[in-house]
């Protein structure tokens, strides 16, 4: 079975099982029909995938492989804080009439900040530090900007990058390793759409640094089924895993910003059906 069906199931399980509720409580968001938005959660979720065994796209249910990268790249390469620059409309809620999130996300990534080597952006420094400095500690991104945060439309969900280089024994070839935070998780809409995003990213960086994709880690710190996606989830975990697909990344391309969502596919990938008309609390 797809190892990553593993970990949601039982992240899932013991999220209804064991969470707290936030029924009655001053939460933030709400329904289209103005009810407030309860959670059950847990807090301080660790998840780990090691990328070099498998790809960790769900099969209970299929993940857009091009959809996520698209926005993974419109955020990470694009720098772009505008949903008329991204494919999908999962941020439309969040745009104002010309189209913009505010200083979020893409926006915070695009700011350049002087170092000793020069001026440059913090992914321009992720990949200066993996190509030059790979055994750094210090490799890591932050969105997470007080001073903007007022003029984000919407404070960033996942908001740092660690990346940590090791070497492999008797061997000089590098694997690279990453550590995604985030701080807030709507588990169903979001959760295996992130760790895809993620994985996707770290696939790439270590193919322009000419290392090898090592670990996964993902950190929430509130992982949340909304009230009304309990019944979706239920459904979705019992569902019987399936082979976990293969992962094909263009092996052409050697410079972060060539790639598009056309150089990722997902071959041999068996899925569920879809869970269909999810209801997304703003």
């Amino acid at each position: 079975m797809s190892y990553a069906d593993k970990v949601f199931i039982q992240m899932c399980r013991d999220i209804i099982d064991n969470g707290t509720s936030t029924e009655g409580e001053k939460v933030r968001p709400v329904w289209e029909d103005g009810t407030p938005a309860y959670t059950i959660k847990k807090f301080g979720v660790v998840n780990r995938y090691d990328l070099s065994k498998e790809f960790p796209a769900l099969t209970l249910r299929r993940t857009g492989i091009k959809s996520c990268t698209d926005e993974l790249l419109w955020i990470w390469q694009k720098k772009s804080n505008n949903i008329h620059e991204l494919n999908s409309h999962i941020w439309d809620s969040w745009a104002d009439e010309t189209g913009s999130i505010g200083k979020a996300y893409g926006y915070q990534m695009g700011v350049k900040h002087r170092y000793k080597e020069g001026m440059m952006d913090q992914v321009d420094r992720v990949i200066y530090d993996l190509k030059n400095n790979p055994y750094s500690r210090r490799i890591m991104t932050n969105l997470y900007v007080h001073q903007d945060l007022h003029e984000m439309n919407l404070y960033p969900c996942a908001y740092s990058m660690t990346f940590n280089v090791t070497k492999e024994k008797d061997s000089d070839r590098l694997t690279l390793n990453g550590i995604l935070n985030q701080r807030s998780q709507d588990v169903l809409t979001a959760n295996n759409w992130n760790v895809c995003q993620y994985a996707v990213l770290l696939h790439m960086l270590a193919q322009v640094c000419d290392m090898k994709v090592g670990e996964f880690i993902h950190v929430i710190a509130d992982a949340h089924i909304y009230d009304r996606h309990i019944p979706m989830i239920e459904e979705l975990i019992a569902r019987e895993p399936l082979p976990a697909p293969k992962f094909w990344l263009n092996p052409e391309i050697k410079d972060f910003y060539a790639f598009t969502c056309e150089d990722v596919r997902l071959d041999d990938y068996q899925t569920h059906p879809q869970i269909k008309n999810i209801p997304v609390a703003v």
